[in-house]
């Protein structure tokens, strides 16, 4: 009997790539579901080359809508500013260019071009994604970058966007290791490269999927996840 398309929210994978294909695995996205990404993919963990191929791979799978995070802003901007090059390497950067074999040169074109198609923000009927915080009384398209981009939500909690529907987030580490639902916003960054989890959110039944470095996995109902199993 064919199932309904899931769709599946993804958290901030900064290069655990041994994380998210076993994810993925406990997910096992069909041709009709959707992996929203919600942006980070490079950057602090070991294998951000590793991550963005299986991404590529991904994308012959399933729908995939990849979101554009601070870090993946920094790798494609340092190629034509030192400044920023230097910023970027001390915040991650030295491990991504690592996974390449030591050279912004040696990225695929392949690559850069995934990084270059990823989105701002994206929007469903009841619910909208970015990377890091939005701006309430805005539509996002107004929203300029510093807050889609960077703004932590522990400096600037939002309150419900004007537009009614649920924000899912990243960027701000939860480090416990798990999401937080807080209704009109949910938080998945759960500090996977900082030896805590990978998380999946399946909006439609609630489930959260995790995955973390060393081979573990685990899954629980959002409104649980104060008590995994």
């Amino acid at each position: 009997m064919a199932t309904s398309p899931r769709t599946f929210v993804i958290g901030d994978i900064h290069g655990c790539s041994m994380a998210l294909d076993n994810l993925i695995s406990s997910c096992d996205p069909k041709e009709a579901d959707t992996l929203v990404f919600l942006g980070d993919y490079v950057d602090r963990g070991p294998d951000s080359a590793g991550v963005i191929n299986s991404i590529l791979q991904l994308i012959k799978r399933c729908h995939v809508i990849p979101l554009l995070g601070n870090h993946d802003w920094m790798l494609m901007a340092s190629e034509q500013d030192k400044s920023i090059m230097d910023f970027w390497i001390q915040h991650g950067g030295a491990e991504t260019l690592e996974s390449y074999g030591g050279s912004h040169r040696r990225i695929p074109a392949s690559h850069l071009a995934f990084f270059r198609h990823c989105q701002r923000f994206h929007e469903t009927d009841d619910y909208f994604f970015v990377h890091a915080n939005y701006q309430a009384e805005l539509p996002l398209r107004e929203v300029d970058d510093e807050t889609l981009l960077w703004q932590h939500t522990v400096k600037r909690f939002p309150a419900p966007h004007v537009n009614g529907k649920t924000a899912i987030v990243g960027h701000t580490p939860q480090l416990d290791g798990l999401p937080k639902d807080h209704g009109h916003i949910k938080l998945l960054d759960t500090f996977c490269y900082g030896g805590q989890w990978l998380t999946a959110l399946e909006l439609q039944q609630g489930q959260v999927y995790q995955a973390n470095n060393t081979g573990d996995s685990r899954e629980f109902p959002l409104s649980g996840s104060d008590d995994p199993i």
